[in-house]
């Protein structure tokens, strides 16, 4: 074997063992502790893909795993997997940290929600 082919056959095997851990539990915890704390209004600002966290209240479901959320400086919707409620019935009194990324769509016009990771009661 020569040396390009236990070059290629190295990275292969390094990139595969890259790619099964980078989506674990603990991995993506480690991503949500990287979200910096803070509110509706600022995250209406930030930028696409921008990790944040926020604490407040899920007031209501908007429909397709979509919700409206609250907090003091005001409301955003929020694209929350069925899976992370765990099960655990909340309401519009229940406050609830979210953990997970801004996502921008702009067409047909600009619209700003928060893609959750992690919801924390």
């Amino acid at each position: 074997m020569n040396v390009f082919s236990k070059a290629l056959m190295v990275a292969g095997i390094v990139g595969s063992t890259t790619f099964a851990m980078a989506n674990t539990p603990v991995n993506q915890a480690a991503v949500a502790a990287q979200a910096v704390p803070t509110t509706v209004k600022h995250a209406l600002t930030l930028k696409d893909d921008s990790p944040v966290q926020l604490k407040g209240y899920v007031v209501k479901a908007i429909g397709d795993e979509k919700y409206q959320f609250r907090d003091s400086t005001g409301t955003i919707t929020v694209d929350i997997d069925d899976e992370l409620w765990k099960g655990k019935p909340v309401s519009a009194r229940t406050p609830v940290t979210i953990t997970g990324e801004v996502d921008i769509d702009y067409k047909p016009a600009k619209r700003v929600e928060i893609d959750v990771d992690a919801v924390q009661f």
